[in-house]
């Protein structure tokens, strides 16, 4: 079959679950992802065609795309600023307002990393993508990266790995973490934050397939992690030491008022790109 053909099917047999958008962007990444094909080599060449092999495998996408399965999970892999990374269901789906998140940290340190080293602390790592991006693109930085999950852990380290950045990693449950034991210049974390009463408003491939363990938190503390990493930070971050957070858009102003209850400063709330109250930069000072 000529793979223009397979195309036409694909995004008919997906429209209607995911928008003909969705369904044409996701045939194109498969499309590069196993033929190693842009969308420009299938116009200049339109008599391609896909192997039986080839069209084995298709099919195979096309049927977990069905059931809703991420492309993401489909394909094994994502891109997260501007590097790629093995994703499973052990481990969150990066997301672009993960990256704006990484961009404001990267643009705060450039100054400081020019002439010093720094340490920065993930908290719940998941795939590792906010630690790599920031090793990778800070030459000075020590990076250490936290999670409960020994599979994403695992993700995490050949993550690590494959793009060539050395970092600390650690099993651990912070909410079970009394103390730190170190000092860092930078402690980021995006933690659990969406709260069981918002799950209608979450799409089935993410429902039913990525890791609850790193989405939900109980309505009746949704700020749990918050807390207990702001608290931990108090002691572990170094004098004038910066505390990032991915948060709940719809808890922007309850997350502001806990820092600022425990004495953080410069506290800084931005929206993501979609309008959203979506990260926090704060700073602390310790009393001599």
């Amino acid at each position: 079959m000529k793979i223009k053909e397979y195309r036409t099917q694909f995004i008919q047999d997906l429209t209607a679950l995911y928008g003909e958008d969705e369904a044409e962007s996701f045939f194109y990444l498969i499309l590069e992802n196993q033929q190693q094909l842009k969308r420009i080599d299938l116009a200049l060449q339109p008599d391609l065609i896909l192997s039986t092999d080839a069209l084995k495998v298709w099919d195979q996408f096309l049927q977990q795309l069905k059931n809703e399965i991420p492309v993401q999970y489909v394909l094994g892999s994502t891109s997260f600023f501007g590097l790629d990374f093995e994703v499973n269901n052990a481990v969150l789906i990066p997301r672009p307002e993960t990256e704006e998140l990484v961009e404001w940290i990267l643009n705060s340190l450039q100054s400081t990393v020019a002439n010093q080293k720094v340490k920065i602390l993930d908290i719940g790592t998941g795939s590792g993508c906010i630690a790599i991006s920031l090793a990778k693109n800070l030459v000075n930085a020590q990076v250490f990266a936290l999670d409960v999950s020994e599979e994403a852990l695992k993700t995490a380290q050949k993550n690590a790995q494959k793009n060539q950045v050395s970092i600390t990693f650690l099993h651990q449950n912070i909410l079970e973490t009394n103390d730190l034991l170190q000092q860092f210049d930078v402690i980021v974390s995006n933690p659990p934050y969406v709260r069981n009463l918002e799950k209608q408003e979450i799409k089935n491939n993410v429902l039913h397939y990525e890791p609850h363990l790193a989405l939900f938190v109980e309505d009746s503390d949704a700020l749990i992690f918050y807390r207990k990493i702001a608290e931990l930070a108090q002691t572990s971050l170094s004098n004038n030491g910066f505390l990032y957070f991915e948060i709940n858009q719809y808890l922007g102003k309850e997350t502001v008022d806990l820092l600022e209850n425990l004495n953080f400063k410069n506290i800084e709330l931005r929206k993501d790109i979609y309008g959203n109250d979506r990260m926090i930069q704060c700073n602390y000072s310790k009393q001599y």
